[in-house]
This record gives C-alpha cells, sequence and structure tokens, in this order.
C-alpha cells in the first residue's frame, strides 16, 4: 500500500498547495471523485487519473482499464458519466515504441467509452524524447447527478453486511499496485500479467445496477475496487468510518481455480464493487444484480474493531 499509485507519497506534499474549497465545491479530496454544484439542484462529479505505468506495458489495456476506474470513480458517487477527456504524452516521433503506444493507448481509451455509450469529447497529446522511457496517460471523467443522491465510501454502523458485487475475482493485476512505482528495464515484457483487462460491457451492466439501487436508500457506503483490490476498498470504507471489516474470502465470487487469501486480496480484476447495505436489504439488492447478470454476494460485516 505504501507506494506512489496508492499513497501519493512522494506528491502528496505538492498536491496539498492547490485550492480544493471555494463556494460551489461539494466535495474536494478524500473521496472517488470531485463534485461541484452547477445550480438547479445538479452537480458534477469528475475524476482525472494517470494510468502511466500500465500503458506503457500494455497500451490498450493500460489506457483502457485507466478509464474504466475513473468512470466507476464516477458513478460510485451516483453520477452518470456523460463525457470523457484525456491527457497523454509520448516519446519522440522517431522513437522505436512510440507508434506502436500510441495506436494503443488511443483505441483504448476511444473503446472503452464508446463500448458504455461514454464519449471522448477533447484530448491533448503531445510528444517529447523525455517520455521515451515512460509515457503519460491521464484520463478525466465527468458525471451527472442530484445534489441529494450523492453517495460516500464512509462505512457506518455495526453489524451492517458488507456486499461484492460486479465481475469475479481473477489473477489479473496482482501486484499492479506496487509495479505503478517500479522502474522499468530490458525485462518490461515480465511484467504485463500485473496488467489488469477490461470489460466494458460487463462495466456498463455494473452502472447501470449500481444506479438503479442508488435510487433507493438502501446504500450505506460503497466504494469500487481500484489499486490493491479488495485490500483497498476494505481499508478505506473503514478507516473512513473508524470502523473494522470482517470478511469471509470463501465467499468472494472467484473465477479461478485454488485462488489463495493472498491472491483474492490482492487481485486488481476490473469492474467490481463493496457495498456496505442496510441490514434486512440483501434480498433487494440481489435481485437487481441477478436482473443484470451480475455476481452478488454477502461477504462479511462491519465490526468495531479497528
Amino acid at each position: 500500500m505504501w507506494n506512489e499509485h496508492c499513497s501519493y507519497k512522494s506528491s502528496k506534499l505538492h498536491l496539498k498547495n492547490l485550492p480544493t474549497k471555494g463556494k460551489k465545491v461539494i466535495q474536494g479530496p478524500g473521496e472517488n471523485a470531485g463534485v461541484i454544484d452547477i445550480g438547479d439542484d445538479d452537480a458534477i462529479v469528475f475524476k482525472i487519473e494517470s494510468h502511466n505505468h500500465p500503458s506503457f506495458i500494455e497500451p490498450y489495456q493500460g489506457a483502457a482499464t485507466g478509464v474504466g476506474g475513473i468512470m466507476r470513480d464516477v458513478f460510485t458517487m451516483g453520477a452518470r458519466p456523460i463525457a470523457n477527456l484525456n491527457s497523454i504524452h509520448f516519446g519522440s516521433p522517431q522513437h522505436k515504441k512510440t507508434k506502436n503506444l500510441l495506436r494503443g493507448v488511443v483505441h483504448g481509451i476511444g473503446g472503452y467509452g464508446n463500448c458504455i455509450g461514454v464519449p471522448t469529447i477533447a484530448g491533448q497529446t503531445s510528444f517529447d524524447e523525455s517520455y521515451n522511457g515512460n509515457i503519460l496517460v491521464n484520463a478525466m471523467t465527468l458525471g451527472l447527478v442530484k445534489k441529494n443522491k450523492i453517495f460516500y465510501s464512509k462505512a457506518a454502523g455495526l453489524n451492517k453486511p458488507v456486499i461484492y458485487v460486479g465481475s469475479k475475482t481473477g489473477r489479473d493485476g496482482i501486484h499492479g499496485a506496487s509495479m505503478a512505482s517500479a522502474i522499468f528495464d530490458e525485462k518490461i515484457e515480465e511484467k504485463k500479467p500485473t496488467v489488469q483487462v477490461g470489460d466494458p460491457f460487463t462495466e456498463k451492466l455494473l452502472l447501470e445496477a449500481c444506479l438503479e439501487l442508488m435510487a433507493g436508500d438502501s446504500i450505506i457506503a460503497i466504494q469500487d475496487m481500484g489499486a490493491a483490490g479488495l485490500t483497498s476498498s476494505s481499508i478505506e470504507m473503514a478507516s473512513k468510518g473508524k470502523l473494522g471489516i470482517e470478511i469471509n474470502l470463501n465467499k468472494v465470487p472467484c473465477r479461478e481455480s485454488k485462488m489463495t487469501p493472498y491472491e483474492i486480496m490482492l487481485s486488481e480484476s476490473q469492474e467490481r464493487m463493496l457495498i456496505v447495505l442496510e441490514n434486512g436489504k440483501e434480498n433487494m439488492a440481489k435481485k437487481i444484480f441477478d436482473k443484470w447478470n451480475l455476481d452478488f454476494a454477502v461477504i462479511g460485516k462491519t465490526t468495531n474493531s479497528k
């Protein structure tokens, strides 16, 4: 968890100097995405994130899962994604890797969004030899939400059911978070298994299922599974609520046999969410996710341990 991708240990000092408060700011740093009041009881939810290392290793999937991740961050807040943007930076056009990286990244960004029905409306591209050894891939998503239907990731209450929804857990993306702080060398091909593999059609189903559940009042907290997977999402929800979360890994839906607890906890399989529900809402929620052909499992509960 103590790597740049998860903790921002090197850049946090500089990020703290940026303005984060204002009359229109509903949510600043500390949540899945920022929220700005745009009037008429509406708000814009936005998130920008880099996916540099994964895109350098496997340009299509690296860029695609970067887009998928920030779209999940946006609809985790209760918003429907409406637009994607990007800022991408490559090495010299004459460099042997640039053409393949450019093609893969552009197709990955556009392809994932198009499958979900979210257009890429603007972008920025530059070339400089300083990026020969590692490109920059920044993706951004905007979403629209009603101010009274914003959802947060802070767990609350004791003995509340902790729900796993979305795709099954596999071995893809394990150590993806720590890889994001690694130095690349000639063995870069060996790192490809650490790059997550996205499925935008499943994410579309997850988007619609989550928004349908959000129309009611059953969700206490919700968090997407990004870097470090189930480990990061459960810790973030529990720590924000000053609670503990007890998880039974035998109940986690897995698509591969004989996965170890270590693999299940650190898998970065995409299109997954962790939800804390109100007691007694499990069956109602399960019907929604069953309708959208998504996995639904009660894998734990909140506790008073920290």
